[in-house]
């Protein structure tokens, strides 16, 4: 084989794909750094959105749970997305990075076009959305049981819940597997068109870093990462805010208040206007930057230490 023919063998070839054990591994490290970095501003964004404390600023209500509850109410339900962000993080960018290979193949063995040298912006949009499938079969009942116990705390009365396991246990036995599933259409609802979202804009800014940087991807500084991730979580929450108010609504509320999602949106529409979708944003916001840009830079930084022992 000549030269020339090797060289062009070389421009055919896509980049090597990530293995998936190792998308999988650093995705579920970055969840973990995601959660502990944003737990306290996402169950303020859930009383807010329930109604349990609608009427008070972000950091008022902060300093209350602090002062009524200490400082381990800013971490009330932590466990149960500490104990699902980790594969719900890992199944996110695990299904990212094999909606860049299915989009690859299409390319190649249906559009019989080259392999992919670089993924376009919508192309990584579509991925990103693909990505939202297999997360939301674990996210909607860990969300399900997060939202119960995150407003259980400011509720009058006793305890109801005494953990995450108990809760879960009470919704089974009240209304089954359905119940526990209960707002899972709505995760993806809100997680689909995010994640596009998520994944488009965390790419974008990450191209126009590496520009101003002048380098490949893996020599972006830290700063340039977690400033990228920070924007993607921005972009993220922008969209999915008013799915995940119809979320927090439908799975908090005593089963056979409402006949389904649509219900939810008919009833806020009536009674709070439109404006209602957008309950909970502040919070939101603020939290995305923080714990969006822990994600990214720690998905970046566990993928690249685990590229030293696999493929």
């Amino acid at each position: 084989m000549s030269e020339v023919e090797n060289i062009e063998m070389e421009k055919s070839e896509a980049p090597k794909a990530v293995s998936g054990l190792r998308s999988f591994i650093s995705g579920g490290f970055g969840g973990i750094c995601a959660v502990l970095v944003g737990h306290p501003l996402d169950l303020i964004k859930v009383r807010m959105q329930t109604g349990v404390s609608s009427n008070a600023s972000v950091f008022g209500m902060m300093g209350k749970i602090f002062r009524d509850e200490g400082v381990f109410g800013l971490y009330r339900g932590v466990t149960a997305p500490i104990v699902a962000m980790a594969p719900i993080y890992a199944l996110s960018f695990w299904g990212y990075d094999m909606g860049k290979r299915v989009i690859n193949t299409w390319e190649v063995e249906v559009r019989k076009r080259e392999p992919i040298q670089e993924y376009s912006l919508g192309q990584v949009c579509v991925a990103g959305g693909l990505s939202a499938l297999p997360a939301t079969m674990v996210m909607g009942p860990t969300e399900r049981i997060k939202c119960l116990m995150q407003i259980e705390e400011a509720a009058k009365g006793p305890p109801k819940y005494k953990g995450m396991f108990d809760c879960a246990g009470q919704v089974l036995r009240q209304g089954g597997i359905r119940s526990l599933f209960k707002g899972t259409f709505a995760t993806l609802l809100r997680d689909g068109p995010g994640s596009v979202a998520w994944f488009g804009v965390y790419e974008l800014s990450k191209r126009e870093f590496m520009r101003m940087q002048g380098c490949e991807a893996s020599q972006l500084s830290p700063l340039a990462v977690l400033v990228a991730g920070g924007f993607g979580g921005i972009g993220m929450w922008t969209v999915a805010v008013p799915a995940d108010v119809l979320k927090s609504r439908y799975q908090t509320a005593p089963e056979g208040t409402y006949r389904g999602l649509y219900h939810v949106f008919t009833e806020l529409m009536a009674k709070e206007g439109p404006g209602a979708l957008y309950t909970g944003i502040r919070p939101a916001l603020i939290r995305a930057f923080p714990a969006n840009a822990a994600c990214f830079f720690g998905m970046e930084f566990s993928k690249s230490l685990l590229g030293q022992f696999m493929d």
